[in-house]
């Protein structure tokens, strides 16, 4: 236990606290079980650290941080550790990578059934199943998911500025006036070619000339190592999935062709769609349909996209389609707290209430001509006019 306290201590010194993601206010802190999900590399160990520096640093004593895939749980269990620490007069407990530890969630419900007086956090791969795990810890753990960077975010740390987020209503109705209030401190324009590239990850600001390198990284670990472990992918099959992620980003937003996808990369059309359904699980695709109520696993998508316009350039450099950029920044920033389908006469659906047609700054309006709610996301513009809003203002969603 010693040599797991001697490493958090290192840890917590290293740890940086001059920007922290916006969500840090939005936890319930007090909640006895804490479950914060995301995909890899999107910040979650940072974020729990920074949250000890700025709220525990008094407590440190009381207080553990510990990854589950430290070499140390190779010969110990983490119910012995938690009851050692206890018993010294631990009170706040942080387990990082739980989905590498083996029974993570009957260990955790073991703990939270026994350690009335410990508050546990725990984080795990955007993969990890709560709800349908061997122990169901739905009812016992507060649950939140962590996206990437926001647009706003970005700004916020290259800028060393606190700007605010809006609702989406706030931005339909007042997009004018919020235009108005950030230009006032900066160019926008200025820098959302580089956020599109760069700036969803906050690891692009650690070796800035490798950061593509390292995405590709994180992409190949979670189709080597978290799709095998967490979904039972046939390690044979990875190459496929390789593929597959490449045939996306030819032309994402992609019209999938099942049948045609499946006899290219020689698997039955099930296993295609399950394929497609766990890289939206892990966030490297994101599925959109016309009706997207209570999609199941073999539901074949209307139209597929890459997560994020980072991974876009990742795979295909500069070589990627300007509107499909554009489509991929709209669809990433308002999924995390919104519901998109596919409009019937425009590009997106969402919240079962608002239309919305993205484009340049010379798209017209034929695509929204007789619907109500009904918007164009502009890109290369500042400031909008009435229905017309600059697509770069949905990056203050969050």
């Amino acid at each position: 236990m010693e040599q797991l306290i001697e490493k958090f201590r290192k840890r917590i010194a290293l740890t940086q606290t001059n920007f922290v993601r916006s969500i840090i206010s939005q936890i319930n802190w007090e909640a006895r079980l804490i479950a914060l999900k995301g995909a890899r590399g999107v910040g979650k160990t940072t974020l729990l650290l920074q949250y000890i520096k700025l709220r525990l640093l008094t407590e440190l004593d009381t207080t553990l941080y510990v990854s589950l895939d430290n070499i140390w749980f190779t010969e110990h269990k983490l119910v012995d550790l938690v009851d050692q620490f206890v018993k010294k007069g631990g009170k706040y407990l942080f387990l990082d990578e739980v989905h590498k530890y083996p029974n993570w969630s009957i260990e955790i419900k073991n703990i939270y059934d026994d350690f009335p007086e410990l508050k546990v956090v725990f984080t795990g791969s955007s993969l990890l199943e709560i709800l349908n795990a061997r122990a169901d810890l739905s009812r016992r753990a507060v649950i939140y998911n962590m996206q990437g960077l926001s647009f706003r975010e970005f700004l916020n740390i290259e800028l060393r500025i606190n700007l605010k987020s809006y609702s989406l209503e706030e931005i339909i109705t007042s997009h004018g006036e919020i235009s108005r209030d950030i230009i006032s401190k900066l160019k926008p324009l200025q820098f959302f070619s580089s956020y599109l590239q760069n700036g969803y990850y906050p690891f692009y600001k650690e070796v800035p000339d490798l950061y593509h390198s390292r995405l590709e990284e994180v992409i190949n670990m979670v189709l080597e190592i978290e799709l095998p472990q967490l979904r039972s992918v046939n390690m044979g099959y990875i190459p496929k999935l390789k593929q597959l992620l490449y045939i996306v980003s030819e032309s994402a937003p992609f019209t999938p062709n099942i049948s045609k996808i499946s006899e290219r990369i020689g698997v039955n059309r099930e296993t295609l769609l399950a394929y497609i359904f766990y890289m939206n699980e892990a966030h490297l695709l994101f599925s959109t349909y016309k009706d997207a109520k209570g999609i199941t696993l073999l539901q074949k998508p209307d139209k597929i996209y890459l997560e994020n316009t980072n991974l876009m350039y990742a795979l295909k450099g500069l070589s990627v389609s300007v509107g499909n950029v554009r489509e991929t920044f709209f669809a990433n920033q308002l999924r995390y707290n919104h519901s998109i389908e596919l409009a019937k006469k425009s590009d997106f659906f969402v919240d079962n209430k608002y239309t919305f047609e993205i484009g340049g700054k010379n798209k017209g309006k034929s695509q929204i001509e007789g619907l109500t709610d009904a918007y164009i996301a502009l890109d290369d513009i500042e400031y909008g006019f009435e229905n017309k809003i600059p697509l770069w203002i949905f990056g203050f969603l969050y």
